[in-house]
């Protein structure tokens, strides 16, 4: 016989399953016929690609690499063996490219599985019922609200370790801990989770440090449709089993996810596993079968009945509930006392030094902190006097870098020496490794996406009405929106010459694309370092003392990518920050000799005396470099942010519109800006329509773009 509450929570799990059937069948389109990056939302997908340290250059290239077999490497003969690592193979696994998987997943999995056990719950009747918990804080476990929903039963309650078969098959020797409600338990019904202390020792002596724990992370971008995950669990209260992979996500709700495996009766209360080994929700409840009348099947096909408990009812899919939920959830608790203290160990569990996977007190004990530079998260802010956002888009994997020593002050000069090889540059190294085994522009290809993108614009329509239908379309496809990462995206591919090097655009003085690479990770690991020294004194800055220190910090610390459209136009704002198509390698130098200074023309430019990236005077910059591209840029976002520019002095105004079109003419549009446009087109969908039909320039009323 099973519970009311169990009763409840079937329903209210089949009916929102139920509710989502047309969206379910979407979602499952989109992962058969476009796969996975393309069946969840471009910012979930976005999020996703950034844990784990990858990028949507990465992820259209493995798309656009044949694949004859999903057994081996499908990008191994782009790039060099050693450089093949965890984000490569991750990235492959995800978009199901590659069935391989790498010895470090098993390990990772071991050490994961350690803090997981069985908990066993004696009932009112004097039986026995069994669920699955997991540790995650070195005192406190997880379960769901319908195995304790109450102190008083978790008070009668322990959980086992263990309670497994052995590398030689034999069972080892179960390790139970006493739990005690007494020091801390939060349980919440709609979510269905209860967290618990637990005893410290077992009753034979056993210390609970032993087994580890699994952090709950609650940033997002730890799943999306289409993925495959992995639940640790103790099915009917039988020995530890493990659902590896064969569980695809199907759905993703505001506070639930459904996936379709292979999960029993007594696994409530399993962790729900991404590959890196991250709990991404709580499995809670199956999604039971139902005949036409809506009636609930047993397993051999008859009709159910709550007297015949819990074990004899049929499923068709899961539901689990989200971490981040979760995690917000036990932060709008009011506790005191010990239980205030336990609830902050576990949220510097999550965030702090400690090993993200379960494992042996030595295992846990190995510290996993994030790299220098970067924050855990889409961005981190604190709201000051005015508000500042430090942009962390790529948010550590589970493997993510390790600290420096202690020993080892952390650098705050300009340029620190060595940016140490973290996740994200790894992942940008790859990513250019692939660029430059890549075809790099084909025309043929080429001809064909524009004829197909330009297909319901008519070139002979009023210069009004062309305006605004280009308008529209680039604003449609522009579809993801990626954030500011030059580093990943900008230099290794997007703005690589048919050399497979950089051009700054300003001095077209050439480069190699590791150069700027590995100079920007040293910049901005040395941004961030300073932007926190400025917000530790915030209280001795008043709103104008801090905005001119963080003003003078940026132009000090300037990176070697150029916004042809400067920041200051659209107040640093996304989508127009990350915009590629006004993006463009252009080292440091040159990038603080603009600033923000609009475009000018000046006549005797030939004669005068100048730097190699141009020459300036108040109000009026002419590169040296890259004029026509910089006049295609420009008009391109005219087209795309129509309305923000020309309303400020240092802006580019309507009367030096006629420059942007001379230099349209004077430099016509070459492989490199083909290149350039396809790459940009491949990553966030839309195009530069200037590159693409360079006479319209004349006949499309740019005028009527500026604010």
């Amino acid at each position: 016989m099973v519970s009311n509450g169990f009763l409840a929570a079937l329903e209210a799990t089949a009916q929102r399953f139920d509710e989502r059937a047309n969206q379910r069948a979407e979602a499952k389109r989109a992962i058969a016929e476009e796969g996975v990056l393309h069946a969840d939302s471009p910012e979930r997908v976005e999020k996703r690609l950034s844990r784990l340290n990858a990028s949507w250059t990465l992820a259209r290239a493995l798309e656009e690499t044949p694949s004859e077999t999903t057994g081996g490497r499908s990008l191994s003969d782009a790039i060099a063996p050693e450089s093949f690592g965890a984000e490569v193979l991750g990235l492959e696994r995800l978009m199901g490219r590659n069935d391989l998987i790498d010895v470090g997943f098993l390990e990772r999995g071991h050490l994961a599985s350690r803090s997981v056990g069985r908990i066993t719950v004696r009932s009112l009747d004097g039986g026995l019922e069994y669920g699955t918990g997991f540790l995650i804080s070195p005192g406190v476990l997880m379960t769901n609200n319908h195995v304790l929903p109450s102190s008083e039963e978790a008070s009668d309650a322990y959980i086992e370790f263990d309670y497994q078969a052995g590398l030689d098959g034999l069972p080892l020797t179960p390790v139970p801990f006493e739990l005690e409600p007494e020091r801390f338990f939060v349980t919440d019904e709609a979510l269905d989770f209860s967290v618990v202390a637990v005893r410290p020792e077992s009753t034979a002596g056993a210390s609970l440090t032993e087994f580890g724990f699994l952090r709950l992370i609650e940033q997002e971008g730890k799943l999306i449709l289409g993925e495959l995950v992995n639940v640790i669990q103790h099915p009917n209260g039988e020995p530890k089993q493990l659902a590896l992979r064969e569980n695809e996500v199907v759905d993703v709700l505001d506070h639930f996810v459904h996936y379709e495996t292979d999960t029993s009766p007594g696994s409530s209360g399993s962790p729900v596993c991404n590959d890196q080994w991250e709990v991404v929700a709580l499995h809670h409840m199956g999604v039971p079968s139902r005949d036409e009348t809506g009636a609930y099947l047993t397993v051999d096909g008859g009709r159910w009945t709550p007297d015949m408990g819990e074990m004899r009812l049929a499923w068709k899919a899961n539901e689990g509930v989200r971490v981040s939920r979760i995690v917000s959830a036990l932060q709008e608790r009011d506790l005191a006392g010990e239980a205030a203290e336990l609830r902050s160990e576990l949220f510097e569990a999550a965030a702090g030094p400690v090993a993200g996977l379960g494992g042996t007190a030595s295992e846990a004990a190995a510290p996993r902190f994030l790299g220098a530079g970067h924050l855990s998260g889409a961005a981190q802010s604190w709201t000051l006097p005015l508000r500042i956002t430090v942009s962390a888009d790529s948010a550590p994997a589970v493997s993510g870098a390790v600290a420096p020593p202690a020993d080892r002050a952390p650098e705050t000069d300009a340029r620190p020496a060595d940016p140490g090889l973290t996740p994200e540059l790894r992942a940008a190294l790859v990513a250019l490794e692939v660029g430059r085994a890549r075809p790099y522009h084909d025309e043929g290809v080429d001809a064909e996406a524009r004829e197909e993108y330009y297909g319901e614009v008519d070139a002979g329509d009023d210069p009004k009405t062309l305006l605004r239908r280009l308008t529209e379309l680039l604003e449609r496809t522009h579809d993801p929106k990626p954030r500011y990462r030059p580093m990943e995206l900008v230099y290794p591919w997007v703005d690589l010459h048919p050399d497979r090097k950089l051009r700054s655009i300003y001095s077209g003085k050439t480069f190699e694309p590791t150069d700027f690479i590995e100079d920007d990770t040293r910049t901005e690991a040395a941004r961030t370092t300073q932007l926190l020294e400025l917000t530790s004194r915030e209280r001795a800055l008043g709103g104008p003392e801090l905005a001119a220190e963080v003003a003078a910090l940026e132009a000090k610390l300037p990176y070697n990518c150029e916004h042809v459209v400067p920041q200051s136009s659209f107040g640093e704002e996304e989508p127009m920050k990350g915009d590629l198509h006004h993006l463009f390698a252009c080292e440091s130098g040159c990038n603080s000799f603009r600033r923000n200074t609009p475009y000018f023309d000046f006549p005797d430019f030939e004669e005068k005396v100048r730097e190699d990236c141009g020459y300036v005077e108040p109000g009026r910059f002419e590169p040296s470099s890259g004029k026509g591209a910089v006049a295609r840029a420009t008009m391109y976002f005219l087209l795309r942010y129509p309305g923000l520019l020309g309303d400020r002095d240092a802006e580019l105004q309507v009367e030096r519109l006629p420059i942007l079109r001379d230099w349209h003419k004077q430099e016509k549009v070459g492989e490199w800006e083909r290149h350039r446009n396809a790459a940009v087109a491949e990553i966030q969908g839309n195009r530069n329509p200037l590159i693409d039909h360079p006479e319209w320039a004349e006949c499309i009323p740019f005028e009527a773009a500026f604010g």
